[in-house]
């Protein structure tokens, strides 16, 4: 494949990336981890707004169902060691065109989170990276995974009537990451942590459980499900350990998953993973943050049987990457954190 690339703009420590639909148009948000700001672009890549100036720490963003421009998005989580003050915060539009920011949720150390529909219903999936700290990389306080029905219109929450917040799963040490997956035709959520890989499904009725299904018991950093070589099963992507080097594709065997594939060398601080459809194939999109900072794109070969990668970009530090489509191109947005840049990949098949 062939990548060309266009920097759309500097941001320092640009972090989270996501899709928005905002005035009749497809946009994306980009926003930065530390006190900086959130940006909002055209698909042209042109920005178009700013929606804060601060506070940051901004690790997920995700637009509401069925709204011009609404999102939720974390603030305050700043890195694992300075998160204490998280928050899960509510972005409207109003009809001046600013963007009013309320909080719905205090949650400190809240990582990742998702909304996830099943049928009619909504569903907030939280995760917090760990539950408290004593000291720098503390770990003694395992993290959790909250889950909340959402209401139909999320106007009347606010810091004194939050959202009511349900653990439904706890005990996972570094509680890293998260990726929605269609199983199905309804969403599910890929949490990522120490102890493996965790499969959430959204309950079928109100006021049910949580599905939570072991895919893999070796750590994680980040995970997707693809299917690669198109045979009907789904492959598990995984980067590993915690912010880990190692980049392997698992494949369903006998009802468990069995590593087929490890990138041959070590992807330092694997971080941005996108799996999905790529230019008419199935692909796994990885930005790594240290070492060679590559931006990396793995494919099946049909007529070689086996896995094989090429490189996208270089020494980039990707933190997220976006797969869009626009005019029924291919089009990937990149947060090259480690040198402050916002990064539009025209993707073609080479």
């Amino acid at each position: 494949m062939k990548a060309e690339k266009k920097v759309l703009e500097h941001l320092k420590k640009c972090y989270s990336v996501a899709p928005l639909y905002y005035k009749g148009k497809e946009h994306f948000l980009v926003a930065a981890e530390k006190e900086d700001p959130c940006l909002l672009f055209d698909m042209d890549g042109n920005k178009v707004d700013t929606i804060w100036d601060g506070p940051g720490g901004t690790m997920s963003m995700v637009q509401v169902p069925g709204t011009d421009g609404q999102f939720l998005a974390t603030h305050k989580f700043y890195s694992p060691n300075d998160s204490k003050e998280a928050k899960i915060v509510l972005v409207t539009p109003d009809d001046l065109g600013k963007w009013q920011v309320r909080t719905i949720a205090v949650l400190p150390h809240v990582h990742r989170f998702d909304i996830l529909k099943r049928g009619k219903t909504s569903y907030l999936l939280a995760c917090t990276l760990k539950s408290g700290h004593a000291y720098k990389e503390d770990w003694s306080s395992p993290g959790k995974v909250y889950a909340a029905e959402l209401p139909k219109v999320l106007g009347g929450l606010c810091e004194s009537s939050p959202l009511k917040l349900e653990v439904i799963m706890e005990g996972l040490i570094k509680n890293h990451g998260y990726y929605r997956v269609e199983e199905d035709g309804m969403d599910t959520g890929l949490v990522s942590f120490e102890g493996g890989i965790r499969q959430f499904i959204p309950p079928v009725r109100t006021g049910e459980p949580w599905d939570v299904r072991k895919l893999l018991g070796t750590p994680a950093s980040d995970a997707v499900l693809v299917d690669f070589d198109e045979d009907g099963e789904k492959e598990l992507a995984v980067l590993s350990p915690f912010h880990g080097d190692c980049i392997s594709i698992y494949k369903k065997t006998e009802g468990s998953y069995q590593k087929v594939y490890e990138y041959e060398k070590p992807a330092e601080f694997s971080h941005a993973i996108f799996g999905g459809d790529l230019c008419g194939k199935p692909a796994l999109v990885v930005g790594h943050r240290q070492g060679e900072r590559n931006l990396l794109c793995f494919t099946w070969n049909k007529e070689r049987q086996t896995y094989q990668w090429e490189i996208l970009d270089q020494d980039c530090g990707p933190a997220s990457v976006l797969h869009l489509k626009k005019d029924g191109e291919d089009l990937l947005i990149s947060t090259n954190r480690e040198i402050d840049e916002i990064a539009m990949y025209l993707v073609t098949n080479s």
